[in-house]
């Protein structure tokens, strides 16, 4: 499995770096690759609220015996799932393809930066929709666009972030040897 999404996103890659030349000046390719990777989620994320809200919930309320849950909450809450993997595929085998932490480190990462942006993603739908009455999927619009600065560098410097490389230390080991043996 892990050899057929390291294929696809190699493809995807490729096909980023394609497009890149034009905006070397501007950004640098992690940062186009994000974007790219990243935008392609956050409009599937949107197809997928505006579907779950509209298509399958119909803009009913949710019951699940215990508690009732807002058309807009439960669609939140039932697209979760689907974009946290889709997101962390596209982010780790397009974006973040060289960091060399294990893949349970990275996702474990992600999952918790996800979260936190589901908190605010979570308030800011209350927030837009029941109290300053916006429509839903604008609203979830807005507010996934407020949590992408979050996410970027959150990516980057936490879940994604490559081990520092030791080369210095271990020449500085290998020098120390030789000249204990001579």
């Amino acid at each position: 499995m892990r050899k057929t999404f390291s294929s696809i996103g190699n493809y995807i890659g490729t096909t980023i770096d394609f497009f890149y030349p034009p905006f070397k000046k501007y950004v640098t390719l992690q940062f186009f690759k994000y974007g790219i990777v990243g935008s392609a989620n956050l409009l599937f994320d949107w197809f997928l609220y505006f579907l779950i809200y509209n298509c399958v919930l119909q803009h009913e309320m949710l019951n699940l015996g215990i508690v009732t849950l807002s058309s807009h909450i439960a669609s939140m809450i039932i697209k979760m799932p689907i974009v946290l993997i889709s997101g962390f595929l596209l982010q780790k085998y397009v974006t973040y393809s060289t960091s060399n932490l294990k893949a349970k480190v990275q996702l474990f990462r992600y999952s918790k930066v996800f979260f936190l942006n589901l908190a605010i993603n979570y308030l800011g739908l209350k927030l837009l929709v029941d109290s300053f009455d916006l429509w839903p999927t604008p609203s979830n619009m807005i507010v996934s666009i407020l949590t992408i600065f979050i996410s970027y560098f959150s990516q980057k410097n936490y879940t994604f972030k490559t081990q520092p490389d030791n080369t210095k230390e271990n020449n500085r080991n290998t020098i120390q040897r030789q000249f204990r043996t001579s």
